[in-house]
């Protein structure tokens, strides 16, 4: 092998080398650069005046129709958190207690708005509420206290007050 040759073998190996170790560690950022949210998990929290010593059971209807169960027989509650449709202007919830016969309507309008991070995430649906009434046959008061709802999880949306049940 002539010197020229030998030379250009040492610059090949050389270049080959250094873009197999940029490859590799390019690897390794593209892997680690994921930046979803640890609590990616829109829910709306609901607190209630006085812990309810009554069994509460909250049903909301899907698009389809049917029903579905969001809170079964919760017992002395103090604090809960719902999640919210994306499909629908209005989601319409139903609580339900033992003590009395009738249910009370909750429905809560709201803007569904898209929000996306990256591929990797999915995309989710935060939401602004709009409006709010409630039937009274055992919610005597609810109060909007944050109209956002998002990721953040750690303040009620909510204050329910519930009529005395002596």
């Amino acid at each position: 092998m002539t010197q020229q040759n030998r030379g250009k073998s040492i610059v090949c190996r050389t270049v080959l080398g250094c873009v197999a170790v940029l490859m590799f560690l390019s690897s390794l950022v593209a892997c680690s650069s994921i930046d979803c949210p640890v609590e990616n998990t829109v829910l709306s929290v609901y607190n209630l005046d006085e812990i309810l010593k009554d069994t509460l059971t909250i049903t909301s209807h899907r698009k389809d129709g049917s029903d579905t169960i969001l809170l079964n027989q919760g017992i002395n509650q103090s604090t809960f958190k719902l999640p919210m449709s994306f499909t629908q202007d209005v989601d319409v919830l139903f609580f339900k207690t033992k003590k009395l016969p009738v249910t009370d309507t909750v429905r809560i309008g709201k803007e569904n708005i898209p929000h996306f991070e990256s591929v990797d995430c999915g995309l989710t649906y935060f939401h602004n509420i709009t409006s709010l009434n409630h039937t009274t046959y055992g919610i005597d008061s609810i109060v909007l206290l944050k109209s956002r709802v998002d990721y953040v999880s750690n303040s009620p949306h909510f204050l329910i007050y519930f009529k005395d049940r002596d």
